[in-house]
């Protein structure tokens, strides 16, 4: 795994990389063969909880499930207002905006932090899309047990 920083250091990323070629060969082939966009919400790749787990580890870098570290604590994600868990000290922007997390809001936010929440101290994504639903299927499993009381780190 490699993570992508969003700040003026150089960026690793999690997932594969491709060439320019392949990208823009890719890319010609998508607007031939996919129809036009439709306004329906994206559909987002099935994910495995647990290779999510084994995923999440390179998030334990800033992450606990149940305690605040460098980032704030996962349990219980779901249904949860962006900057809401007590004891940690959020970007004023990711406290201001009136993002609920779910399988979508988690995987824009996975893709591109900064793009979703420009100002947010958030600076490392997931660049593989499967990556992103195993850890999202993973965070989504993790709901309620040790640490889910309001009281938790």
């Amino acid at each position: 795994m490699q993570v992508k920083a969003h700040r003026n250091e150089p960026r690793p990323r999690i997932g594969g990389r491709h060439s320019a070629s392949t990208l823009l060969a890719l890319a010609g082939l998508l607007a031939f063969a996919h129809p036009a966009p439709s306004l329906a919400a994206p559909s987002l790749a099935a994910g495995d909880a647990a290779r999510g787990a084994k995923v999440y580890q390179d998030c334990m870098i800033c992450h606990s499930l149940d305690q605040n570290e460098i980032g704030p604590r996962h349990r219980d994600v779901f249904g949860r207002k962006a900057g809401s868990v007590a004891g940690y000290t959020y970007s004023a922007a990711l406290k201001a905006s009136s993002i609920v997390w779910d399988e979508t809001t988690l995987d824009k936010w996975l893709t591109d932090p900064a793009a979703l929440v420009p100002g947010t101290k958030m600076m490392y994504s997931v660049d593989d899309a499967q990556d992103r639903a195993d850890v999202i299927a993973f965070l989504k499993a993790a709901r309620g047990g040790p640490g889910a009381a309001a009281g938790a780190k």
